[in-house]
């Protein structure tokens, strides 16, 4: 510490050589501190600067040290040190311990605007407060130290909700939006190079933060403020790539509001930012994608629905740069088909035939359908057609009925959607013409099969009641969608001939009274359908190729007054009454967060109001790793009992998440291999541990079965 001056005069002489020898450092202090040029006797003014807690603090940078855009690579040596020494003269001999009333204070001095000061000092909070319990931290260069979570939710809270305001003032930037240009052209500005240290530590601190909280409401608040802030990852590409990464984390695997915040968040990053994520952002999601799809069962229906129209609503922000990434995907799945069928091998019908693959498919059909008018995406239609015919046909044995159908599902969809004839009424026509279906069940009423969750069922369940009635029913009612696309046809009568003649010899040779009312209802809603356009085509002077061809029976169409439209609603209206019955447990996702409402312009600048509720003001205050809290509190033992059964019913919940591997074997074998079991009997022999949510390593247990074994084995002794 240099000597004190005798008097002001000396004082300002040494300052006026100093302006003199140095004019760079000397504007540096004047604008970092103009107490400094007046200069009182140093230890005085330090002294009063401490108490009032007002200094122009060092911020400590984020996690990132290493980013690529550190500016002071072009400061001389020397004037670094100066610029060092310089600060070392503010910093405080101890450690502060932040109270209300400081943050209050900072926080009045920053809505005021007169000073930078109290920016540098509540950043500096922050950084304390996002390490804040971090295993093996080195705090003895902090400068703050927080007590209460009271103040750590009041910073966390301030912090994220106004510092985007605030450093947009600093940038002179628009109040809300902005693209990757606009941070481009600002970085080569001087105030890009005094302030994106601030920038920096707050996208540093708020990412570190991120890595450390499991509560699902604190993660989607902090996300929610963070997407204002988005455009700012432009000026640092390593950081983006680490909240991509995170991001796409919570989006997969996270639950509540989460998947939706972080999938708006990942949006938002791409229609800014462009080039710099959509790749990635692509890859990513598609990934996280498969793996949520690799196990199927009632619960997760819906959320990976959810999911598919994610992935399906991220491709309209760049669909040239989206059907690049589907191309490559829709190709892969094709080269795994080819596999199959070259080499005939039970392992690649298994890579064929298992949930990974199957919701592949649902995922590209979906996206195809979505934007089948938009002459980036329609080219796929026909290749995705020609992998889904060559899946029905692989195995066509009566055991894999459910993925067949399932498979005419999509084919169905593709034809509605492009408007194009698929002939999709010859795999289920097939499928009717097995012995299977043609006789009376001899293994009993069975449980109840729900083929949205079944890709394979095993041999005594083929001869039971419930297994062909689910599958005649579900036949005629994809035959019916096919037909009724096509019901407004002047070719409808002759489309419909050969179908026709099928169901009457289906209803002849079956001996299911049941299966023999329903096919002559069909027949007979065909006929009338067929007697509706021979009427209508009787009245039409016009040829196919006439442009007057494409809006026939428009009106009709709309109002959907055809006989065979009509029977479709019932069908429709059956089934979901039928699939309603057999559901067992709740969806993961509720029924509104898989659909999206309309659809908002991805150009729109405006994008940036969620419509979503703010959190209270203690979003932050229910955490164990919190100031005042003990992460390690033991739970009284009254709640061992009531943790046990918790502990009981996630294992439950947990079988039935499983889905073993399928294992293709001919229908003829005289015997059931293990492994063919269905996919209900595979779930009581697999079961597996749910995965940590931050994101750590996937721990199997297979002690479950022997735990009860043994305890059989000494309830009997």
């Amino acid at each position: 510490m240099p000597k004190k001056k005798s008097s002001k005069m000396d004082t300002g002489m040494d300052m006026q050589k100093l302006r003199e020898k140095d004019p760079e450092f000397y504007e540096f202090l004047k604008e970092h501190d103009k107490g400094l040029l007046d200069f009182e006797p140093i230890n005085q003014e330090i002294d009063e600067e401490l108490d009032e807690g007002d200094i122009d603090d060092e911020v400590v940078e984020g996690d990132d040290d290493n980013d690529e855009d550190d500016d002071d690579d072009d400061v001389p040596k020397e004037k670094k040190k100066k610029k060092k020494d310089a600060e070392k003269k503010l910093e405080p001999q101890g450690k502060k311990v932040i109270t209300v009333e400081m943050v209050n204070t900072w926080i009045e001095l920053i809505r005021e605007g007169t000073k930078i000061s109290p920016v540098y000092s509540i950043m500096q909070a922050y950084r304390t407060a996002c390490h804040y319990g971090d295993e093996g931290e080195d705090d003895s260069t902090e400068k703050y130290r927080i007590m209460s979570g009271a103040v750590f939710n009041k910073i966390l809270q301030f912090v994220l909700s106004e510092i985007d305001g605030i450093l947009r003032k600093l940038l002179d930037m628009p109040a809300t939006g902005g693209k990757k240009e606009t941070i481009v052209n600002l970085m080569s500005t001087k105030k890009w190079k005094t302030y994106n240290h601030l920038i920096k530590s707050y996208l540093g601190n708020s990412l570190h933060v991120l890595n450390q909280m499991t509560d699902p409401e604190m993660i989607s608040f902090t996300l929610r403020r963070l997407k204002y802030s988005a455009v700012f990852l432009a000026g640092f590409p390593t950081l983006l790539r680490k909240y991509m990464k995170v991001s796409l984390h919570f989006w997969g695997t996270g639950g509540g509001a989460l998947p939706i915040v972080s999938f708006l968040f990942i949006r938002d990053l791409c229609i800014r930012l462009g080039s710099d994520c959509l790749d990635e952002c692509f890859k990513g999601m598609y990934k996280a994608y498969v793996t949520n799809c690799q196990f199927v069962n009632a619960t997760k229906l819906q959320h990976l629905q959810f999911l598919r129209n994610c992935v399906v609503e991220l491709y309209v922000v760049d669909l040239p740069t989206a059907y690049q990434h589907a191309f490559v995907f829709i190709r892969q799945l094709a080269m795994i088909l080819r596999e199959a069928l070259s080499t005939k091998t039970k392992e690649a019908f298994r890579k064929v035939y298992e949930w990974k693959y199957i919701n592949c498919l649902e995922l590209w059909t979906g996206a195809v359908c979505a934007y089948s008018s938009e002459p980036d995406f329609r080219p796929l239609a026909y290749p995705l057609t020609q992998i889904i015919f060559g899946v029905t046909r692989l195995v066509p044995t009566a055991r894999y009925f459910p993925l067949r159908l399932r498979c005419v599902k999509m084919l169905n969809r593709i034809a509605a959607s492009l408007g194009t004839f698929i002939p999709v009424s010859l795999p289920l026509l097939d499928m009717l013409e097995m012995k299977e279906l043609n006789k009376k069940p001899t293994g009993g009423v069975g449980k109840a099969v729900d083929l949205r969750t079944t890709l394979k069922v095993s041999k005594p369940a083929l001869k039971t009641r419930a297994f062909q009635e689910a599958c005649v029913f579900a036949v005629m009612e994809e035959l019916a969608e096919h037909l009724s696309q096509w019901s407004y046809s002047v070719a409808f009568f002759e489309l419909a001939f050969i179908p026709t003649v099928r169901l009457r010899s289906f209803c002849k040779s079956t001996n299911v009274e049941r299966f023999r009312k329903e096919t002559k209802q069909l027949v007979r809603e065909i006929e009338a359908n067929s007697e509706f356009m021979n009427s209508k085509r009787a009245t039409i002077s016009f040829m196919p190729n006439d442009p007057a061809a494409e809006s026939y029976l428009e009106v009709e169409k709309e109002k959907k007054v055809s006989p065979l439209s009509q029977y479709v609603v019932a069908l429709r209206q059956r089934a979901q009454e039928r699939y309603d019955s057999i559901s067992e447990s709740s969806v993961v996702v509720g029924a509104h967060s898989s659909v999206f409402g309309k659809k908002k312009s991805v150009n729109d600048e405006d994008d940036d109001s969620d419509g979503d509720a703010e959190e209270g003001p203690d979003v932050f205050s229910s955490s164990s790793w919190l100031p005042g809290s003990d992460s390690k509190t033991k739970e009284p033992k009254g709640d061992k009992k009531s943790k046990k059964k918790k502990k009981q019913h996630e294992e439950v919940a947990i079988d039935e998440d499983i889905v073993g591997e399928l294992v293709l074997s001919s229908d003829d074998d005289e015997e059931v291999a293990p492994n063919d079991s269905s996919s209900d009997e595979r779930d009581e022999k697999t079961k597996s541990a749910t995965p940590k949510q931050a994101g750590k390593k996937r721990k199997f247990s297979s002690n479950s079965s022997k735990k009860g074994r043994s305890k059989f084995k000494k309830s009997k002794k």
